[in-house]
């Protein structure tokens, strides 16, 4: 297998948060019972599904590194199932999956920078394209994640006891 610099293996840690959020939405989704939440989790795939694929036609550029960076996005997505699986255990509610977004999706948006600032001195003008149209989806899915989290915090009674 190829070796890979430190930007296609950023890019194939985006990749693989990219996979790994479709299913961790999928679950938080069954857990929340508002209809607009769950809309804007769909939202939130949707795009997590645009992500991979631009992600995976930039590799497919990147002088047969392709197998490479899809494998960093394979053990990506892998780790970050079994954090989303240990967070969300089976006493999770919507509360618990909307604060575990929360932290994934800011997790993203650090990625994406970090993707940014290496690209600064690689200078790919296709991964900059990627850059800019990803990083502020990210922002707003962290933000979106952050709302839903503290109005499903509002919903909650602070004295009750933890169930």
């Amino acid at each position: 297998m190829a070796e890979l610099t430190t930007l296609e293996s950023k890019i194939g840690e985006v990749i693989g948060l990219a996979m790994a959020s479709q299913g961790t939405i999928d679950k938080v989704a069954k857990l929340v019972e508002d209809e607009q939440l769950r809309s804007e989790l769909e939202r939130f795939k949707q795009e997590a599904v645009q992500t991979e694929e631009r992600c995976t036609d930039w590799a497919e550029d990147q002088n047969a590194k392709k197998t490479a960076v899809l494998e960093k996005a394979r053990e990506t997505k892998q780790e970050a199932t079994e954090m989303a699986a240990t967070y969300l255990g089976d006493d999770a509610d919507g509360l618990d999956g909307f604060e575990f977004l929360t932290m994934a999706e800011a997790g993203e948006v650090g990625h994406w920078k970090i993707v940014g600032k290496l690209n600064e001195k690689a200078r790919d003008p296709q991964l900059q394209k990627l850059v800019e149209w990803a990083t502020p989806i990210q922002q707003r899915h962290f933000e979106g994640a952050l709302q839903g989290s503290l109005r499903l915090a509002a919903e909650e009674d602070p004295n009750a006891p933890e169930s």
